[in-house]
């Protein structure tokens, strides 16, 4: 095995790269632009150009490389290969293929949130399980899955998909993936301002959120910590909603640890008690008993997940 590997984490706006030893010591990291013109067609030879560059500027032979891992954000089969990532402009891409043929190097290309799973099952809040669930709650909700170390991609994919489930039966708008009532329209950061949209149109209860405009879910969270009533009766349902979705995961899974990730987990301790409360209730009970905890790596698990697909 080669003493060092690449970890890359390919977003909208940037893109993250990490060199690391491969016992996980992070060497340094640094981003690039993610380039989306002309279908995203310099995405990857730009990643290239970048390890090449690092490489050089350590001075490591390729010699001593184990390989190079790629999140990207969409569907990724066992393969390396996307079908599609529409926030790159990609049709269909062998992605492994690709790096490993402008590289050099062994390459291994994976869903972007299970790949962060991966990271903080690795070095993060549930460093050293084995099998973990990770839930992110950012723009939208993302989700990983590790059983027994490994990233369950599944046949097409799609593998981790926790926000797509369907916890509201007569939901009547359409969430961004065509279907009606998943958990992101309502646990996401958008999620979050939809629901507290339609508590403040349905009632007349005082709240520090009525005196907002373009309410966000910072604000939303903000007074839910500072105990307003109608911000905690919000939390309640996107809790709710949550902490059962996770407990049918998990009577799936069987996990050691489950996390939470994401922009709307900086709420803290407060959210994962609201999810717990509802999790504990809905769990198998060989499951009530597993944690939930915050994860730890921030916009750094991508990397760690990454460098780790390649070990």
């Amino acid at each position: 095995m080669g003493s060092y590997c690449f970890g890359i984490d390919v977003g909208g706006t940037t893109v993250k790269c990490g060199l690391f030893q491969t016992d996980g010591t992070l060497v340094d990291k640094w981003e690039i632009p993610t380039r989306t013109e002309n279908k995203g067609e310099n995405i990857l030879p730009d990643v290239a150009n970048a390890i090449n560059l690092k490489l050089e500027e350590k001075k490591i032979d390729k010699a001593d490389v184990e390989g190079v891992g790629i999140g990207i954000p969409g569907p990724i089969n066992s393969k390396g290969e996307a079908a599609c990532a529409v926030n790159l402009y990609w049709g269909f891409t062998p992605v492994a293929q690709i790096l490993h043929d402008l590289t050099g190097l062994k390459a291994k290309a994976g869903n972007d949130a299970n790949v962060a799973a991966l990271g903080e099952a690795w070095k993060g809040a549930a460093a050293g399980a084995q099998n973990v669930i990770l839930v992110t709650l950012g723009t939208g909700v993302g989700g990983g899955i590790i059983i027994d170390g490994k990233i369950v991609a599944g046949a097409h994919g799609a593998g981790g998909e926790i926000g797509h489930v369907t916890v509201v039966q007569d939901e009547k708008e359409a969430c961004n993936c065509g279907n009606k009532g998943c958990l992101e329209q309502y646990a996401s950061a958008t999620g979050i301002v939809r629901v507290a949209g339609r508590m403040l149109a349905a009632s007349e209860e005082d709240s520090t959120l009525r005196g907002l405009q373009n309410i966000t879910a910072k604000d939303v969270l903000d007074a839910f910590k500072a105990g307003d009533a109608l911000a905690g009766r919000i939390m309640e349902c996107v809790g709710g909603l949550l902490g059962s979705a996770i407990a049918g995961f998990a009577a799936v899974v069987d996990p050691e640890a489950i996390v939470i990730g994401g922009g709307v987990s900086k709420a803290g301790q407060p959210l994962i008690d609201c999810i717990q409360k509802h999790y504990i209730r809905h769990a198998f009970p060989s499951c009530k008993e597993t944690p939930i905890k915050l994860a730890t790596l921030g916009n750094d698990a991508g990397i760690y997940g990454a460098a780790k697909m390649v070990l």
